[in-house]
């Protein structure tokens, strides 16, 4: 396992991000973890998230000019890897957008740098069903902006349903025609529970959940 996705989870566990058990998620699925972006709630556990996020796409090699955070959790996501990215002496334009249009003011429902004429990289924690994802394509291409890739931190790599073979990262790369690059993804976090004497008995219902949701690797 490459040495930012062992710090991800090491961070998220860490964070109480990444748990470990039973959870009910939205589609009914009874999941052995559980991933929330939302615990990354301090200065240095977001400064840490944002490292890992920043190797990641540097291992993938995407070329983009600017930084888009779909709201809500993309925004802080997006911004602190700007800043990492600042730290690492590249300065990057960043933009986000609002749910709901403003009416005053500046109006609108985009903040910041221009999306016009740039390759955009769009930061968000997961993709679920890709609804959010998906939105945000429509914006990018809106404002003249050039979708370039996704990132996210956490891929379940789990099938959509029993009519879609693919998971939902596989379904908007294909539609978009673009890369989806995740931190981590569900085969690194069964060799990270392999590694961990107190996570090994976790192991068997991460293989036990992959072989019944599970989808084919790219």
């Amino acid at each position: 396992m490459t040495d930012h996705r062992s710090r991800f989870l090491d961070l998220a566990l860490a964070a109480d991000a990444l748990r470990f058990g039973s959870f009910t998620l939205k589609s009914g699925r009874i999941s052995p973890y559980f991933f929330n972006a939302g615990r990354f709630d301090s200065g240095a556990l977001m400064s840490g998230l944002a490292g890992c996020y920043v190797d990641a796409i540097e291992a993938a090699g995407l070329a983009f000019d600017l930084l888009f955070g779909p709201a809500y959790k993309g925004i802080p996501l997006a911004t602190a890897i700007a800043c990492e990215y600042a730290h690492r002496q590249r300065d990057l334009p960043l933009a986000f957008n609002r749910k709901e249009a403003k009416d005053h003011g500046e109006g609108g429902t985009l903040i910041g740098a221009p999306l016009a004429g740039r390759r955009v990289l769009i930061v968000d924690d997961v993709i679920t069903a890709g609804t959010a994802i998906r939105e945000a394509l429509a914006i990018i291409h809106a404002a003249g902006g050039i979708p370039a890739g996704i990132v996210v931190a956490l891929d379940r790599q789990e099938i959509a349903g029993q009519d879609d073979p693919r998971s939902a990262a596989q379904a908007v790369a294909e539609e978009a025609q673009i890369p989806v690059v995740a931190v981590a993804g569900l085969g690194d976090l069964l060799a990270f529970a392999d590694g961990k004497p107190d996570l090994v008995n976790f192991r068997q219902p991460l293989l036990d959940y992959r072989n019944q949701y599970g989808c084919q690797p790219d």
